[in-house]
């Protein structure tokens, strides 16, 4: 794992106490569960994976189907944290002290919270191993490990973000250090990176960068930046409407965008990033630069790669509809760490818990599962400090949106949904396994139309 953190669809990283703020650190002593750090039991009916986004939801829908004694979470991180709010803490406009809460306050209620981590995995014997080779057994298990960030993987990192005018808003260590290097500021190139793997949250390398050009043409220091906006991939986003509204954005703001340019390395003593050529493979150019937020490279958690339950790049292998395992019909998966072929948000974890939670129903009434994931995912594409694009879409890139309006124009009610509304519902339903995305609402709003 990387030595700067983990950041998963579990929503919550590892970090030292000694690096939140005074009022986190209170937080994060005070917690409503007393459990020991080992399991209770040798054996639950439904053992979940992780004590994030997937896991916690699951597990809150899990307690209401068997009894919260039968349901145990595997997680040893004190904090909790709501991830899509950093974007908005590297940009200034909310504070990291927001986005945290003590795992035990989110963990449902009477469900026993095993503080240990996953050693390793055994579905044919229905059990995993967890630190000192403890054992726990389980009737039906729940992975929801989510995604490892490697900033290990560029030469130069993690110990560059020692320097200053670097940040990176996918770590609880660096994401502060985005908005002071995007306040000490001064003149120069400013780059921002995509990398050559899976990520979550295609759309947040881009915000930071909407909102660092909103800061400073705020500021005055607009004529003096460079901005650069240096991709791995080929085009801007992966669904055309949204798209187009981008690069139209894009112009507007005079920004440059690389495509097919993967950050290999940061000089950071220098403020040089090195990028290689993807269309040119050994091919590397050098930007000097006054700032640079670092998308990191991303993959499955080391207990996944080389598992029974993974494919062959280590993502839990699970059906796209149902979210059933492949192999083993008692084992499922949600979230970052599976091989669903979607963005990997916190939208679409929220979708697939409503699809999970049926099929699972079934299969405890030895039923075949009927409810289907058609890939919902959501992006709420932060454009300004108070415009938002909101794309939502499905497995096949083509828009799935919950509004009967043109959701590929910046609007400033989705702005105040995406940093007001979603993480009260964040909290308060998708944790508690009341919400299962948008697509009751969407439904109304269409039937409304008709």
């Amino acid at each position: 794992m990387s030595a700067i953190g983990v950041v998963s669809s579990r929503s919550c990283l590892r970090p030292g106490v000694w690096l939140l703020k005074p009022e986190m650190q209170k937080m994060s002593s005070f917690g409503l569960h007393t459990a020991a750090r080992c399991a209770a039991k040798d054996y639950y009916e439904v053992l979940v994976l992780g004590g994030g986004t997937g896991g916690i939801a699951m597990s809150a829908r899990m307690k209401r189907k068997v009894g919260a004694g039968n349901v145990a979470v595997v997680e040893p991180s004190k904090t909790h944290y709501y991830q899509p709010l950093w974007t908005l803490v590297g940009g200034g406009a909310k504070q990291l002290a927001t986005s945290a809460r003590p795992t035990g306050s989110v963990m449902p209620k009477g469900v026993e919270w095993i503080k240990s981590r996953v050693t390793a995995l055994d579905p044919d014997k229905n059990c995993v191993w967890l630190e000192n080779d403890i054992k726990v057994s389980y009737k039906y298990l729940i992975i929801a490990l989510g995604i490892s960030l490697h900033y290990e993987k560029i030469k130069g990192l993690p110990e560059g973000f020692h320097h200053p005018k670097i940040g990176s808003n996918y770590s609880v260590h660096t994401v502060e250090k985005t908005w002071k290097a995007l306040q000490d500021f001064k003149e120069g190139n400013a780059i921002f990176t995509f990398p050559n793997t899976p990520v979550k949250c295609a759309g947040a390398p881009q915000k930071i960068m909407y909102l660092s050009e909103a800061y400073w043409r705020k500021t005055g220091k607009r004529s003096k930046a460079n901005i650069m906006f240096n991709t791995s991939l080929g085009v801007i986003f992966g669904v055309k409407k949204y798209a187009d509204a981008l690069l139209e954005i894009i112009k507007e703001r005079n920004i440059a965008v690389n495509y097919k340019r993967n950050l290999v390395e940061v000089r950071a003593d220098k403020q040089e990033a090195v990028f290689e050529n993807l269309d040119k493979p050994g091919v590397t150019e050098v930007h000097q630069y006054e700032m640079l937020h670092v998308t990191p490279p991303m993959g499955p958690p080391d207990i996944l790669i080389n598992s029974p339950v993974s494919d062959e790049m280590g993502w839990v292998d699970v059906d796209k509809e149902t979210l059933q395992h492949k192999k083993y019909p008692n084992v499922f998966g949600i979230g970052d760490c599976t091989n669903l072929p979607t963005s990997k948000t916190a939208a679409a974890v929220a979708a697939q818990s409503g699809v999970l939670d049926k099929t699972i129903s079934l299969v405890m009434k030895n039923q075949l599962p009927t409810k289907k994931y058609d890939g919902y995912t959501s992006c709420p594409l932060v454009t300004g400090y108070n415009k938002v694009i909101l794309a939502e879409f499905d497995y096949n890139a083509q828009p799935l949106e919950t509004f009967p309006i043109d959701q590929s124009k910046e609007r400033v009610t989705m702005y105040h949904m995406k940093a007001d509304m979603m993480p009260f519902l964040y909290w308060n339903a998708l944790l508690k396994g009341y919400w299962g995305g948008p697509a009751p609402v969407r439904k109304l709003m269409h039937l409304g139309l008709k």
